[in-house]
């Protein structure tokens, strides 16, 4: 699924080509993606022009002129929305513009397209955005849960933007094991935390997120930190920093991969 890197890389490819631009006709031929009905879908963005496109989390808004509309989109496990490409087997929707075409393809159809009057609801319950938190009320927050470290920065009403990929990678870096009891984390580790998922998201958007599976930006092109992970599916293989092998486990149901001996609990 995408994350916070590859949303972020597939808005930054977006906008130069949706914002100003007005949406002249929409089609939906896919219900099982939407979040309402296509035709009042339709009503709702055709002959709207774009005036900015944000992620919020691993959601795309797209904002629309008349101050009270936005299509929101979630890209599930293998949405991608694409520029100037012809529509094929897995395409979902198409949006024509004054200028171009964007197309939403889906494969698995696990994605979420939403046309709402407001930011939809879903979207504003998310937690805060983990670029922006002050790393002290960060550290301040994990005092007060006994969840395990991971499934809690997996859960988007606590920290929105990170999935597996990222958490695995930033507890890596700040040696913590991801069944680490969040409230049991000193304020030093904690703060350490922090700073590696700042750092790793960071990294990864400079290098336009992780192509691990068939993620590419809006204009086709993949990503390339998938060749920085460090213990992302590299299972078997000596950690970076102690030669022990990295492991594969389930925490909270969820693939997890960690150095045994780097990351403590």
């Amino acid at each position: 699924m995408p994350e916070l890197p590859e949303v972020e890389t597939v808005v930054r490819a977006l906008r130069p080509h949706l914002v100003g631009r007005r949406i002249v006709s929409a089609r939906f031929s896919c219900p099982r993606i939407l979040r309402g009905q296509p035709e009042a879908m339709k009503v709702g963005v055709e002959g709207r022009r774009v005036t900015a496109v944000s992620r919020f989390g691993k959601h795309i808004v797209i904002a629309l002129d008349d101050g009270a509309s936005y299509l929101a989109v979630h890209l599930g496990m293998t949405g991608r929305l694409l520029i100037a490409r012809k529509p094929g087997a897995y395409t979902h929707a198409q949006f024509r513009l004054d200028k171009g075409l964007m197309i939403y393809d889906d494969p698995r159809q696990f994605g979420r397209i939403e046309v709402s009057k407001d930011p939809p609801l879903r979207i504003q319950k998310l937690g805060p955005e983990p670029l922006e938190f002050d790393a002290q009320d960060f550290a301040e927050l994990l005092r007060g849960r006994q969840a395990m470290v991971k499934p809690l920065l997996l859960n988007q009403r606590f920290l929105r933007g990170l999935g597996n990929i990222y958490t695995d990678e930033a507890l890596f870096r700040a040696g913590i094991h991801p069944r680490a009891i969040a409230s049991r984390l000193s304020r030093r580790r904690a703060l350490r935390l922090h700073a590696a998922i700042v750092d790793v998201l960071s990294v990864a958007i400079e290098q336009g997120g992780s192509s691990v599976s068939d993620y590419v930006d809006a204009e086709g092109r993949k990503g390339f930190f998938q060749f920085s992970h460090l213990v992302y599916q590299k299972t078997g293989q000596p950690c970076t920093k102690c030669g022990a092998l990295i492991r594969r486990t389930l925490v909270a149901q969820r693939g997890t991969h960690f150095c045994p001996r780097c990351q403590r609990p």
